[in-house]
């Protein structure tokens, strides 16, 4: 007796056991069908752009340089300053060498003698001429005897004064007809001196044929700014004249400034592997706008642009082999059942990053299946 109430209550576990275990497997494998989302294809204005790197620089930005070798004496600019043309930069006191150029020692003690020989003689003719002007005045010596005194002292005094205009070229560099001062260092147009690369007491070299020289100040027009970069070339047959850009610079945030495409290099340059063209823009400042030079800046440049295109996210697009082993694109439509869906393939267009025209394959009533992966993506960013 004891032996069948064991074995019906080992029964009756087992088939409780076997039921609650296959009503636990069946709800575990139950799950709820897969419900993809759907967009419909939507019109819009897509641009094509590329990104092109340089910097700010001024069109026109010179390097004045002296005219003469020697120690900078005095400098009367600095860095930041406006100048005009023609505005004294700075003063060179020249250094007298036996061999030197125009203020040598030789030169000077012969140009110092010429002076004082002019100044003699000048000074013997006004003496002389002093003295037949009395005479003159007498009516002893006639008009013509008196003009020949005059002519002569006139003679002497334009000799003296070539004599010291020939020592004032010696010793200083003067020439005192043309207004030119060759130890005088002058800006040569209007602008804002960008650097001044030298101090007082440095030495300078002139500028020759077979030395540029030293650079005494850095001057350029901060009013007429452009922007230089450089451009891959994949892209740079697509640049027209005066394309419009805007440019992003680093140290300025928050504000974008227009530039006008002027020019591209006609020949490329290999750099990091790849062939690059300069480019240069115009910027388009605005009143009270205030930029330096070298200014680091990107150009967003617009390639293509088509209005009220059809078009769609190009995360929806599908990539994979077609008829004949093709690569192709395409993408999953929902048919006339709910949640049934065909692949269709597409022609697309120009492309942002973000949206792609369509050319052809779907119209705008048709119901795009966002592929899973990109249905998970999208839940998560707008979680």
């Amino acid at each position: 007796m004891f032996r069948k109430i064991i074995f019906w209550l080992s029964l009756g576990l087992f088939a409780f056991l076997s039921v609650w275990l296959g009503m636990y497997f069946y709800q575990k494998g139950k799950t709820d069908p897969v419900i993809y989302k759907t967009e419909k294809p939507f019109r819009t204005d897509i641009s094509r752009k590329t990104v092109a790197t340089g910097s700010i620089v001024p069109r026109r930005e010179v390097q004045i340089k002296p005219q003469a070798s020697g120690v900078i004496e005095a400098l009367f600019v600095e860095a930041g300053q406006q100048v005009r043309a023609g505005q004294l930069l700075a003063r060179v006191k020249l250094v007298q060498s036996i061999t030197g150029k125009n203020n040598d020692l030789m030169s000077m003690n012969s140009a110092r003698n010429q002076v004082e020989s002019a100044k003699i003689a000048m000074d013997n003719a006004k003496i002389e001429l002093d003295r037949q002007k009395q005479l003159y005045d007498q009516k002893v010596v006639s008009q013509q005897e008196y003009n020949r005194f005059v002519f002569d002292y006139n003679a002497r005094k334009e000799t003296y004064e070539t004599a010291n205009q020939n020592l004032r070229l010696v010793n200083q560099g003067v020439l005192q007809n043309s207004g030119a001062v060759a130890n005088e260092i002058y800006a040569t147009l209007d602008g804002t001196v960008l650097d001044v690369p030298v101090k007082v007491g440095s030495s300078v070299i002139e500028r020759n044929n077979f030395n540029e020289g030293t650079t005494v100040a850095i001057i350029a027009d901060m009013n007429s700014l452009v922007f230089e970069g450089k451009i891959d070339e994949s892209e740079v047959g697509k640049l027209q004249p005066d394309t419009e850009m805007e440019l992003n610079i680093g140290a300025i945030e928050g504000k974008k400034y227009k530039a006008r495409l002027e020019y591209v290099s006609p020949k490329g340059v290999e750099k990091e592997g790849a062939i690059k063209f300069d480019i240069r823009a115009k910027l388009l400042l605005e009143a009270g706008d205030n930029l330096r030079a070298g200014y680091s800046a990107s150009a967003d440049i617009l390639l293509e642009k088509k209005k009220n295109v059809l078009a769609i996210k190009e995360s929806m697009l599908q990539f994979g082999k077609g008829e004949k082993g093709k690569d192709s694109v395409f993408v999953e439509i929902e048919g006339a059942k709910k949640q049934e869906f065909k692949k269709k393939l597409v022609k697309t267009g120009v492309s942002d990053g973000l949206n792609v025209e369509i050319l052809s394959g779907i119209g705008e009533k048709d119901n795009i299946k966002l592929p899973p992966m990109k249905d998970r993506e999208k839940k998560e960013e707008n979680k």
